[in-house]
């Protein structure tokens, strides 16, 4: 653990109280005015953590966004999955939505605003992806965009923003997100925990940290509302507008100057977590679902979990669901992903084994080899295939089942993000609620596999130790 790192306690303490009351009339008479659609970008299929009652589009086809313009909900999600894009790819595809965000837009005679949400939002293809929607948006339509706006707080992740340093929680300590496993990731890794160095850094340098825009937590706890507005108002050439976060009270009393600017005019962009998305569109706190509201038939099949994610969080969910005796484990080899006959024998086997204990009433988890496939130096690009190959054989698990789980959990962003997309071929799904903080389920929409099921989207790095082991045998009660 690093040297920077800090006692949540005496981070916490030393943050000024709010009136809450005051606050949330206040955002709700706001919300009122902002007559936009709100169209979040999802890099994996996480970000739907915080809401209930909203609607996730897995394609980015005119079609399915004209129908979420439509809607009578505030906000929609599209499923991008471009975590696991190249730079290529991502490129293109955020062309694609732009364009078709336009086209909706002009169709629908709406406003819109467009929030890039990501999973460890520090990772991923930024700046790339906003750059890419700002250019196309701008080129496309009358639509200028002044700034903006980076917020990676969420609090169901532990991911707090204190005097312009992002930190991750561990237990009772905040460790500055540059100094975490994330920052080390081998695609998207980053050395800065402050945000503006960090959005200097991903920039290489072309907006620089002292020119942003910082919105402190001082001033949002003071209520000073105008001080921010005024500080909003007078961002312009897509500069960055840094958010400190370390309560939803504070994105709600961001989001009310945010409004009132956008109403005199102002346009951003964002990159944020899942918070920001649950208080712009106005999505009210739902109790955690309970076993009776996720099982939508009576059956005596078994379960199915599929555990995809590598991170440090995965690895000790995954070894406190082994004492489990609700559940059957089957290993599937990844590795031999090399040798493509062996991989191919092995993957039958394990949708051999997986049919058949589901259908004798069994809970089944199916885990790949815990050790990641390195291939050694300079072989990122042949890493990256062979890594989009074993997904596609886990996902193909779930495409050839021949029976219908009680329910299927994916734990992983983007596990889950290709099971519900390919494997249960989910072309719309509405997000029923949470089973614990931060870790939400689809119901899938009647054109899938299994209309119907609940889908529960664990992220990798969510959850306390037990979670997933409390989440398998909540669900496995007969």
């Amino acid at each position: 653990m690093s040297s920077n790192k800090r006692l949540v306690e005496e981070v916490f303490n030393k943050i000024p109280s709010v009136d809450t009351g005051f606050v949330n009339e206040m955002i709700e008479k706001e919300l009122k005015n902002l007559n936009k659609k709100i169209i979040v970008l999802d890099d994996d299929p996480t970000g739907v953590q915080t809401v209930h009652g909203i609607s996730v589009y897995t394609d980015w086809s005119l079609n399915s966004i004209e129908k979420g313009f439509q809607e009578d909900n505030s906000m929609f999600f599209i499923l991008t999955n471009s975590r696991g894009f190249t730079a290529a790819e991502t490129t293109k595809t955020h062309q694609d939505i732009a364009a078709n965000i336009v086209e909706a837009a002009k169709r629908n005679h709406r406003e819109f605003i467009i929030i890039s949400r990501g999973d460890s939002t520090l990772r991923g293809h930024y700046p790339l992806e906003t750059q890419v929607l700002k250019e196309t948006v701008e080129a496309s339509s009358t639509n200028r965009f002044d700034g903006e706006v980076i917020l990676p707080f969420f609090k169901e992740g532990g991911r707090f923003t204190v005097d312009n340093i992002h930190y991750v929680q561990y237990d009772e300590y905040l460790v500055p997100a540059g100094e975490t496993e994330f920052a080390k990731d081998r695609t998207f890794g980053y050395t800065k925990s402050h945000l503006g160095e960090w959005a200097e850094e991903k920039s290489n340098g072309e907006y620089k940290a002292d020119n942003m825009t910082y919105i402190s937590l001082d001033s949002l706890r003071s209520l000073d509302i105008e001080t921010i507005e005024q500080q909003l108002l007078a961002v312009k050439d897509f500069n960055k507008v840094i958010v400190n976060a370390v309560d939803y009270i504070d994105v709600k009393i961001f989001t009310i100057a945010l409004i009132r600017a956008m109403n005199k005019g102002k346009n951003f962009m964002f990159r944020s977590a899942a918070a920001l998305t649950k208080v712009i569109g106005g999505v009210s706190d739902k109790k955690l679902l309970t076993r009776e509201e996720m099982m939508s038939e009576d059956t005596s099949n078994g379960g199915l979990v599929i555990i995809g994610s590598h991170v440090k969080k995965t690895t000790e969910q995954f070894e406190e669901l082994k004492k489990s005796d609700a559940v059957a484990f089957i290993k599937f080899n990844v590795h031999l992903v090399l040798e493509p006959e062996k991989f191919e024998k092995e993957l039958d086997r394990v949708v051999e084994a997986t049919n058949k204990l589901i259908t004798e009433g069994r809970n089944v988890a199916v885990y790949t080899t815990r050790e990641r496939l390195d291939l050694g130096e300079g072989k990122k690009e042949e890493e990256l295939k062979l890594s989009v190959k074993i997904s596609d054989a886990v996902t193909s698990i779930v495409k050839r089942l021949k029976v219908r789980p009680s329910y299927i959990i994916a734990k992983g962003g983007i596990t889950s993000s290709d099971i519900g997309t390919n494997g249960l071929e989910v072309k719309r799904a509405t997000v029923a609620g949470q089973i614990r903080p931060g870790i939400p389920v689809w119901t899938t929409d009647s054109e899938s596999k299994f209309p119907g099921i609940s889908y529960v989207i664990f992220p990798g790095n969510v959850g306390t130790k037990t979670d997933l082991r409390e989440v398998v045998e909540m669900l496995s009660k007969q």
